[in-house]
């Protein structure tokens, strides 16, 4: 992730945090008699510099997160999109929007004239289901605005335990899914590539791409302060794995990770 996108991404979130903030507004909160925990901090984030990377790029972890005072920590998979549910319970099955941003992709970052490839705003729409208290799967699909221009997907499953207001912690499996507009973007090899390159040409279809794991952890220090932490691990797979620009010049392993402080304070007495 770029420091673009970074903060792309912590605007978002700032944005959907204050609009729950606002709505609620001030006879919801005295009628529950509540207020309202704000956690906001940061730290850095490692992921490859792009997809197919043999790198990973260091950049900013924006952290930030509301919830009710006296309801257990937030739980959120580290790669899923930005969203809120407007159909169904947190709890339970929910649907709604989601966006999430790829940086761009440069040939020097690769190493080779193989094309770029630019910033994208990928836009869609999401639907989870706790199957137990424990247990939930989650479902993606977004096209992707500028840059690669494709659809592209993921599906998880994630265990998660909680011990409510002190830590929550989760861990699961992914498969990512794209389609041939996303593969030619970033896999593909044009016949002026493969001229300037000396690439084989390669005209990858759409299909499942990578496989992999991905952990997160979020803990109170104290009263006030936390830790958020999280580590992934994919393994490209089909026409992904294949293409000569991972194969010559990156790597099908790719590796992401952060580490980020935060502080939480009640805000309920401001709204």
């Amino acid at each position: 992730m770029t420091l673009a996108s970074s903060r792309l991404r912590l605007a978002f979130a700032a944005g959907i945090a204050a609009f729950s903030l606002l709505s609620a507004g001030p006879a919801s909160a005295q009628d529950s008699g509540r207020g309202r925990i704000v956690s906001i901090g940061g730290g850095i984030d490692l992921t490859p510099k792009f997809p197919g990377s043999d790198e990973v790029g260091i950049g900013p972890l924006p952290y930030f997160d509301i919830r009710r005072e006296g309801a257990p920590l937030t739980f959120e998979a580290p790669d899923e999109g930005i969203g809120m549910g407007v159909i169904g319970d947190d709890d339970g099955f929910s649907v709604g929007p989601t966006v999430r941003f790829q940086g761009k992709r440069q040939e020097e970052d690769v190493g080779a004239p193989v094309g770029d490839v630019g910033f994208t705003v990928e836009v869609g729409a999401f639907a989870q289901a706790f199957l137990a208290e424990n247990v939930r799967l989650r479902g993606e699909a977004r096209k992707g605005l500028g840059g690669h221009e494709g659809w592209t997907g993921d599906l998880s499953a994630d265990f998660v335990v909680r011990d409510r207001d002190t830590y929550v912690l989760s861990l699961g499996p992914r498969a990512r899914w794209a389609d041939d507009d996303y593969h030619d973007a970033y896999f593909g090899v044009t016949p002026a590539v493969s001229a300037a390159t000396g690439l084989a040409p390669f005209d990858p279809g759409g299909g499942f791409h990578s496989v992999g794991v991905v952990a997160g952890i979020t803990h109170m220090l104290g009263r006030n302060f936390g830790i958020y932490a999280h580590a992934g691990y994919d393994r490209l797979i089909g026409d992904a794995a294949d293409s000569p620009i991972v194969r010559t010049f990156g790597s099908r392993d790719q590796y992401s990770g952060g580490v980020a402080l935060f502080f939480s304070f009640d805000a309920g007495r401001l709204f």
